[in-house]
């Protein structure tokens, strides 16, 4: 009897291990390639406000391939002014790029005073400025006066616990939806490949907005 009931206990740990593998498995499927996170009010957002097709870059503002896709993305705004929605979320790659963290705080702490979009390019523009220097964070209050913000309150929020909340959560969003580096974009929810062209972005939106399937 009792060695009956030991193995019953062996039987149902290894059922309980097949599980989680599994579902582990599973779970990593899903995640990879797909959008783990939604589009919410929280987002940053910039083109139609009701789109056909919706764009989410996971990006890094010291990423030198992001300043490069900059003015695609506006030319693919500028393309699909009624059916284009631009989503930009943060995806610091810190352990590569010393000051992306802090540019990210920088875009926050000027979306809180309404200048995300402006200091958003500014900082893309000004790469080369500021992506090497010790003192960016004194660097980007400089841009935030340029901009016309309160510059105490810019320094404050640019390093602040929520705006550090709102960052990971991005990050982390990024990570579960499989984005392994940037720029990375979803188009309706899906990983699609950097495109390599304007034309070749131009058609995979065209497609997107043919099908007018927006699963997020």
């Amino acid at each position: 009897m009792k060695r009956f009931i030991l193995w019953i206990v062996f039987f149902a740990v290894i059922g309980l291990l097949v599980w989680g593998m599994v579902a582990l498995v599973k779970n990593s499927t899903v995640a990879q390639g797909t959008l783990s996170k939604t589009v919410t009010a929280a987002d940053w957002t910039r083109g139609a406000t009701t789109s056909k097709a919706i764009l989410i870059e996971y990006s890094d503002f010291q990423c030198p391939a992001c300043a490069t896709y900059e003015p695609l993305v506006k030319t693919m705004l500028a393309t699909f002014p009624n059916d284009l929605t631009l989503v930009y979320r943060h995806f610091p790659l810190i352990t590569i790029h010393r000051n992306a963290d802090y540019a990210a705080g920088a875009s926050e702490a000027a979306g809180i005073q309404g200048k995300f979009w402006e200091m958003h390019d500014l900082l893309f523009e000004k790469q080369a400025e500021w992506e090497n220097k010790e003192n960016a964070l004194s660097i980007f209050a400089e841009y935030a006066v340029s901009l016309g913000l309160d510059k105490e309150k810019f320094k404050s929020d640019a390093i602040s616990i929520q705006t550090r909340q709102k960052i990971n959560d991005a990050y982390r969003s990024g990570t579960q939806s499989g984005v392994k580096g940037t720029p990375t974009f979803f188009l309706n929810g899906k990983m699609i490949q950097s495109p390599r062209s304007e034309e070749e972005f131009k058609q995979i939106i065209q497609n997107a907005i043919a099908s007018s399937t927006v699963s997020q």
